[in-house]
């Protein structure tokens, strides 16, 4: 059975400037493995990720994260079964929201900062199919 898995969190205040390199590098390197794929957006203090594949290996990564200390604040915005994934084409794709036009955070936000704490679980999906649209998520394996 496929699940799809949506949350937020925010980085801690310790958190290194290189630690979404190394949750990407980790990522691309467990995420096959796994059979897990997605998308990870981030700001410099946010983060927001959606991730596919079986329930034990989805449910496992959430846990994982929940425990990871560059990680505050996670929450659960969304979770599903699933007939087929819908980011099939990423091992983990990125995008840094802080180079988004706030004009397509604005069709899904109440304001122009990211906030994915703010956003409903639909609002964030459809706004991770906009910036996959427009060929802003990096990293396509």
């Amino acid at each position: 059975m496929l699940v799809r898995l949506l949350y937020a969190s925010r980085a801690a205040a310790d958190t290194q400037t290189g630690a979404v390199t190394a949750i990407m590098q980790h990522s691309h390197a467990y995420n096959p493995k796994h059979g897990i794929t997605g998308v990870l957006c981030h700001s410099e203090r946010a983060y927001l990720q959606v991730i596919e594949g079986g329930r034990d290996q989805v449910n496992r990564l959430y846990g994982k994260i929940m425990r990871d200390t560059r990680h505050t604040d996670v929450v659960l915005l969304h979770y599903e079964e699933i007939c087929e994934r819908r980011y099939s084409g990423w091992t983990m794709g990125q995008t840094n929201l802080n180079k988004l036009n706030p004009g397509t955070l604005l069709r899904y936000s109440a304001t122009a900062e990211f906030d994915p704490h703010s956003l409903s679980g639909k609002s964030s999906l459809a706004l991770i199919d906009e910036l996959m649209a427009a060929a802003a998520v990096l990293g396509r394996a």
